[in-house]
């Protein structure tokens, strides 16, 4: 089985990672994407975000009606933070057979070499990008550039939860950037309002 890992803060989740997502699926010819939010972003552990729940719970909003998109909630009972090299650990526990694929954007994969255990990550699963032309491809050491499935024929979409986020905070409409079901749960517990 072919498993990608769309892992992400989802704060909120948006349109632009269900489109990631299923291209990555397509483009690869996934099984399935599990979609893994963080529990503890190793790199917002300064920042204040929403709370895990209701991260977890827009994310399956999001996707409940898509056949191959699932959640995971794995990160929850992981030591914080929230690093892609445990998840893989687990999910190979879990699934020993499966062939792991993590789906990042070309800006993730140019600071692959600064992940944490990148080496272990790389030795269990292979990295799928997705480009953008208005990211450049940094050079990459050869051991990490092999791992690296490129997806050329992507959608480009300049959207962030963060841009939401400030939407939100401001009194303006997310409609159509968000699924509708997302959209309803985050007005209904008036998450993000400033």
């Amino acid at each position: 089985m072919r498993v990608g890992i769309m892992g992400g803060t989802f704060d909120p989740i948006h349109i632009g990672h269900l489109l990631v997502a299923e291209q990555a699926r397509e483009a690869v010819g996934l099984d399935q994407v599990l979609f893994t939010p963080a529990a503890f972003p190793p790199h917002k552990q300064d920042k204040k975000i929403t709370p895990v729940e209701h991260r977890l719970r827009m994310v399956q909003l999001a996707i409940e009606d898509h056949p191959y998109f699932h959640l995971s909630d794995i990160e929850l009972y992981l030591p914080s933070p929230s690093y892609t090299v445990r998840t893989l650990e687990s999910l190979r526990k879990a699934e020993p057979h499966a062939q792991f694929y993590v789906i990042i954007g070309a800006d993730m994969v140019n600071d692959l070499p600064n992940w944490y255990k990148i080496e272990r990550i790389l030795e269990v699963s292979q990295i799928v990008g997705i480009r953008r032309p208005d990211i450049q491809i940094e050079h990459l050491p050869s051991w990490i550039e092999e791992r690296v499935i490129w997806v050329t024929d992507s959608v480009e979409l300049n959207l962030s939860s963060t841009y939401i986020r400030e939407r939100l905070a401001r009194g303006m409409s997310i409609r159509y950037l968000v699924p509708d079901s997302v959209y309803q749960y985050i007005k209904g517990y008036r998450l993000y309002e400033s």
